[in-house]
């Protein structure tokens, strides 16, 4: 399964943060090239030992988006564009306690809906399409968020990255979310020179069984969150630094990566308001809600 980037509000990386400006205008950094005279056993032998070596790092990885059912997810996904997990996050709880079911977002006046919505940005277009999706949700799914991508694609706002997000974490179809950390770290990793997000998913999925998609992601995803940032790497800091061929591009002095370090590794409070328990006895911290400090 692959996961496009689209234009269209609901579509953003899945991490749910604000796209970087002018990304492709970014300079000084180093092309990254295939491991010199790596066999593509040997390749596949070392991307399954980084995602095990992450999986060690991040045992407690999992959608930053709060959810309880396949529709909070659903509208979460959409209101994910050009905002943050962490805003919507703080967002979803007051929408979802007046509007708790398909049927009774499709029936709300859009004006108070926009003013619910109004920190997350777009907030009009998101309105617009999170009323249309439960319209529809309603008129053409018996108010059930369809398990099928070629039905959630139909819905208003929902492009096929949201399909899959909703896919891989409300239904447990493994799938490889190929969001904007993803591409960036497996380019680093150099599993791949592949740069359309459809050839990315067909080369790194052929690395990997398909049961592990969906975990692999949620590995790769918040190790860029946290440790491989696309601008300050905190290289100096990175556990799987021995199995990465573009180690330098960052910081290597480990006092100063240690600074750069984000979320539970930094010490500060992750995305989720209420958080898996794995994640709080790890050591991660809920994010505050709405309004508070």
């Amino acid at each position: 399964m692959v996961v496009r980037r689209d234009s269209a509000v609901g579509e953003q990386d899945s991490g749910g943060g604000k796209k970087p400006a002018k990304t492709t205008k970014r300079a000084a950094v180093k092309k990254v090239a295939p491991a010199k005279g790596e066999s593509h056993t040997a390749l596949v032998r070392r991307a399954r030992r980084i995602n095990r070596e992450l999986a060690e790092v991040y045992p407690y990885a999992h959608p930053e988006l709060d959810f309880e059912n396949p529709f909070q997810l659903v509208v979460a996904t959409v209101l994910s564009a050009q905002t943050t997990d962490l805003r919507v996050n703080q967002t979803t709880p007051g929408l979802f306690a007046k509007y708790p079911t398909p049927e009774d977002l499709a029936a709300a006046n859009p004006e108070e809906v926009e003013e619910i919505l109004r920190p997350t940005g777009f907030f009009r277009a998101k309105t617009k399409s999170v009323i249309g999706l439960s319209k529809a949700l309603v008129e053409q799914f018996g108010g059930e968020v369809p398990g099928r991508l070629e039905d959630l694609v139909k819905l208003p706002g929902v492009g096929r990255k949201t399909a899959f997000v909703v896919l891989g974490n409300a239904f447990g179809r493994p799938g490889i979310t190929v969001d904007t950390h993803f591409q960036r770290l497996v380019k680093r990793f150099r599993w791949t020179e592949q740069t359309d997000p459809d050839k990315i998913e067909a080369a790194v999925g052929a690395l990997f069984p398909k049961s592990d998609w969906t975990d692999l992601s949620h590995h790769v995803i918040w190790h860029g969150r946290r440790i491989c940032h696309a601008r300050k790497p905190a290289c100096g800091a990175c556990p799987i630094a021995p199995l990465c061929p573009a180690y330098g591009e960052g910081e290597t002095d480990p006092e100063k990566a240690k600074k750069l370090l984000k979320y539970e590794k930094g010490g500060f409070p992750g995305q989720r308001l209420r958080p898996p328990q794995a994640y709080l006895d790890a050591g991660g911290k809920a994010a505050p809600p709405l309004g508070a400090g």
